[in-house]
């Protein structure tokens, strides 16, 4: 049985910010366990490009600013999954950038129930009316100018969405480096559940 589930990966920027997706990330991104990438841009290097497709030949990308050799990328796409309509894109296109009114208004026009963004290589995930929002972050640890403090380096990070029907399980992937220099990937779970709506209500015959 083909997996169905779904990886949301981005802001790479390899080599410029970062040398290669870290190997603790690699290990875990087998070929066979995932059946989607959406990919959020600033896929900048092929052997990248040729990674994600030996991890699920079905690799969808969208245009981040930073992918100038790929000018005929989409800035958005629209996918489903179970009864859920996922719409993702780079996120450099929402004004203010990472604002959640602008994100909801995106939402609402790609009429999709969830929406994953890229841009800030800052891990988020939250629900607004009825809809999750969810942005992976960098998989590479990118450095980013606005969105870290000063001397706060990005942690890399990446999700995984398993969808049953109208409830989509998020895990979030980190990689943590604790005071010793030492390397592990946490995982959270969140889970989320499309409101469907209420049955009409029918008179009976008594």
């Amino acid at each position: 049985m083909t997996s169905r589930l779904v990886l949301a990966i981005g802001d790479l920027h390899i080599p410029d910010r970062a040398a290669a997706i870290p190997a603790k990330f690699r290990k875990l991104l087998a070929p066979g366990k995932i059946g989607q990438i959406l990919c959020l841009g600033n896929l900048t290097d092929k052997e990248t490009y040729d990674f994600l497709r030996s991890v699920a030949p079905d690799l969808q990308i969208v245009k981040g600013e930073f992918d100038v050799e790929a000018p005929n990328l989409p800035l958005s796409k629209v996918v489903t999954h179970g009864s859920l309509r996922i719409g993702f894109t780079h996120g450099h296109t929402i004004i203010p950038q990472g604002d959640s009114d602008s994100l909801l208004i995106a939402a609402r026009q790609m009429d999709v129930d969830v929406l994953v963004w890229g841009g800030t290589h800052r891990f988020e995930a939250y629900e607004l009316e009825g809809k999750l929002f969810v942005n992976p972050g960098t998989a590479t640890g990118a450095i980013s100018s606005g969105w870290w403090a000063e001397g706060e380096d990005p942690i890399p990070s990446f999700c995984l969405m398993d969808v049953q029907g109208s409830v989509l399980v998020l895990y979030v992937y980190q990689l943590r480096t604790d005071e010793k220099g030492v390397e592990s990937v946490s995982v959270e779970k969140v889970t989320f559940r499309k409101e469907l709506p209420a049955p009409p209500i029918t008179d009976k015959a008594i």
